[in-house]
């Protein structure tokens, strides 16, 4: 990714970052997905989730409060 992106999530659970993609989505943000794992073996790797610098802060005070929406 070039300077204008900053990854906010990384995970090896594909659902779960898709879901994450789907808020951000949802609250007029643009997420991308890069996913570093293995074609063969999707145990090895990293999916990570990239926002533009810009909308950052709203992209982690969204996943906070969904984090904490989970958690009660």
């Amino acid at each position: 990714m070039n300077k204008h992106w900053t990854k906010i999530f990384s995970s090896n659970d594909h659902v779960q970052i898709e879901i994450i993609k789907q808020m951000l989505e949802e609250n007029d943000l643009s997420p991308v997905i890069l996913n570093k794992q293995d074609s063969s073996y999707n145990m090895f790797g990293t999916i990570d989730l990239y926002i533009i610098k810009k909308d950052q802060k709203k992209a982690i005070k969204l996943l906070k409060e969904n984090n904490n929406e989970r958690n009660t």
